[in-house]
């Protein structure tokens, strides 16, 4: 790139001479004329002079501003770095109480023999108060006598130290009968957790399963199994067993409905297909095991016949968990779960299906493939196949990684 500069005359250019006629007066103003000459010598670069002087001026001016706003800018970035550190080393940063009574929903459970000090470490831990030692200092002040008491609460995220010591205080307001059922847990399973959260008797749970149909559940299922929805539920105090199977199994009609499923029949097929979709593959590969299941109970299947073939399904009917089983055990067609030996979908569910599983079991996937295997249970990587040859390669690759990993297929 070219830069243009101003031009300004040579410092050492000549002035302009006059021609020389030969006459005394001429000699005279001729030796006259260098002195004029001399004077517009000199006084022509004194504006040039002038003007490099301000120049000089001016870029003096200019790294005097530079300088001064370095320094200024330094100081500040000191006064700010102290002012850090201090803040830092004072706890002036730390926030010690929240204020109002805090947002959601969290579930805090006060063990057996837990003081305050072990509470509010809790508390603070799970961020359901700012402090724990505010929250000790507050429960003092509140308290009036009374004391925490072991169990369950449902409190907020960044509630205030003495809104949170008062939910305590207010148990019957406050605690609740806290239970976590994961998807795909069967209904022994569901029941043990329902006896240890909540302190009712498991035989009160087993009596009220045995008569399904008391919650609405159609007469063709041969248990509560696959009604008894997963999630976390908070029961109230003094909530009755019967009470807390009606509300599992009003949100599994719930998570029907909100599927477009609202016929009994059609629900007690979409949860039975849904228990096996989430007994066999993950989530990723719910929708293709879905329309693998749908292909096999297709009519002209001429692929397997009929047969839905799930390990899932004979491990439930013979009430172990397991991935293996014995060729006897595979043949065995008294076994009502067994679908190698008998055609067409178990007799009921075999587990408890989420909304996703519900959903796979409602829009299957429009895929070409009867077989599938999980090749690496760590990951879950299934695969897929048309063929039972095809099928075959995957089994063996299953069953290196069982002979890689002892223990793990059994």
């Amino acid at each position: 790139m070219s830069h243009h500069h101003p031009q300004f005359p040579a410092a050492d250019s000549e002035p302009e001479r006059h021609a020389n006629d030969g006459g005394n007066d001429d000699a005279y103003d001729h030796h006259d004329e260098p002195v004029e000459q001399v004077d517009q010598f000199f006084e022509a670069p004194t504006g040039h002079h002038r003007h490099r002087a301000a120049k000089a001026k001016q870029r003096r001016r200019r790294r005097r501003t530079v300088v001064m706003l370095v320094v200024v800018l330094g100081f500040i970035g000191v006064v700010v770095a102290v002012s850090l550190m201090l803040r830092d080393l004072l706890g002036l940063d730390d926030i010690t109480d929240y204020a109002g009574p805090g947002e959601g929903s969290v579930v805090f459970t006060v063990p057996d023999g837990a003081g305050p000090l072990a509470i509010g470490t809790g508390l603070e831990a799970q961020d359901i108060v700012a402090d724990g030692s505010e929250f000790v200092a507050a429960l003092q002040q509140v308290a009036d006598g009374r004391e925490v008491q072991p169990g369950e609460y449902e409190l907020s995220y960044q509630m205030s130290s003495e809104g949170a010591a008062l939910a305590l205080l207010d148990v019957e307001a406050n605690q609740v009968l806290y239970a976590a059922v994961a998807q795909g847990l069967r209904q022994g399973e569901t029941l043990d957790i329902l006896a240890e959260s909540t302190g009712v008797p498991r035989e009160a749970f087993e009596e009220l399963a045995a008569d399904p149909t008391q919650f609405g559940i159609p007469e063709v299922a041969p248990s509560l199994e696959g009604y008894l929805a997963p999630g976390e539920y908070r029961f109230d105090i003094g909530t009755t067993a019967v009470e807390m199977i009606q509300i599992m199994v009003d949100n599994s009609f719930a998570l029907l409905e909100e599927a477009g499923v609202t016929d009994p029949a059609e629900q007690f097929r979409i949860l039975t297909i849904a228990s096996i979709i989430e007994a066999e593959a993950g989530e990723a590969d719910y929708a293709a095991v879905s329309g693998s299941i749908e292909n096999r109970l297709r009519e002209d299947n001429t692929e397997t016949n009929g047969l839905i073939q799930s390990d899932a399904t004979v491990t439930y009917g013979l009430d172990r968990r397991s991935f293996d089983f014995t060729e006897e055990e595979r043949q065995d067609d008294s076994n009502p779960y067994n679908t190698f030996a008998n055609p067409g979908l178990p007799i009921g569910p075999i587990g408890s299906p989420g909304a996703e599983a519900i959903d796979a079991a409602v829009n299957p996937a429009d895929v070409p493939f009867y077989y599938w295997v999980t090749v690496d249970l760590d990951t879950g990587e299934t695969k897929f196949s048309e063929t039972l040859a095809e099928h075959a390669v995957y089994v063996a690759e299953y069953q290196a990684w069982c002979a890689d990993n002892p223990g793990r297929c059994s």
